[in-house]
């Protein structure tokens, strides 16, 4: 394979994070969790430029007035077209007492699979 190209067959392949042990994509030349760095790729630092955030979502939380504490979850859940569930994580958890909270920033961030052919894996 050339260097920076993609097959069909990698596309979407995943490999584990040496700094962080975080699930990724292969193509990644930068953890997205731990941000450490994993190789130096040319092609990967233009794809890079070109990608994108199709979604994100910021939010704040916090326990109602009163003097009561509230544990909290945050799940994720991605589904494919058909609805069906493709992965279910709980991200992270705590309790929030009164007069605290937290903000949460969900962002999905896309890039372009260079050389790759448009196809589905079933």
């Amino acid at each position: 394979m050339l260097a920076g190209r993609a097959t069909s067959a990698t596309v979407g392949r995943t490999r584990t994070c040496p700094h962080c042990k975080a699930t990724i994509l292969e193509s990644a030349s930068v953890c997205p969790a731990c941000r450490g760095h994993l190789r130096f790729d040319e092609a990967a630092l233009q794809r890079a430029k070109t990608s994108y955030s199709p979604l994100q979502v910021d939010g704040t939380i916090s326990p109602p007035a009163g003097e009561t504490a509230y544990e909290y979850s945050m799940v994720l859940t991605i589904r494919n077209d058909r609805g069906e569930e493709i992965t279910r994580q709980v991200i992270g958890v705590g309790a929030l007492f009164p007069d605290e909270q937290r903000t949460f920033t969900l962002q999905v961030e896309m890039t372009e699979a260079t050389g790759a052919k448009a196809k589905r894996r079933h």
